[in-house]
């Protein structure tokens, strides 16, 4: 569902896709529920939704609605960064991240979808 700010309406998720430094298989048990609660904590502080997560043992996929202005490149350094620094703060055992990741758009604006909005700006800003 289409969601809006001042100025915009819009539908923007992200599929986000990141691995654990050194590729070990160690986000499992404890770890993996700990960062699922970090990675909801982060997008509640950040107005991001966090549509799903899943945790895999060797690397963690998000799909996580945005508004436009937060570049998907900046949503990743979000979670990467903020989550490392949380669980490393907040537990003995160490998270780090590689630097690299995948993200994927996905939204659901058919033809139809544009051309409604279209229409219904006749005559707005006057």
């Amino acid at each position: 569902m289409a969601k809006s700010t001042r100025h915009a309406k819009y539908e923007l998720y992200y599929h986000i896709v990141f691995v654990p430094k050194y590729q070990r298989s160690h986000l499992t048990g404890k770890t993996k529920e700990r960062l699922e609660t970090i990675f909801t904590e982060i997008c509640e502080d950040k107005g991001l939704e966090l549509a799903e997560s899943e945790v895999m043992p060797d690397h963690v996929h998000l799909f996580i609605g945005s508004p436009p202005k937060n570049a998907p490149s900046l949503i990743v350094n979000w979670i990467k960064g903020i989550s490392a620094r949380k669980y490393n703060q907040r537990y003995d055992d160490r998270v780090k991240w590689t630097r690299s990741y995948y993200v994927g758009t996905a939204g659901s604006a058919s033809k139809g979808a544009v051309e409604q909005y279209i229409a219904e700006q006749e005559g707005g800003d006057k």
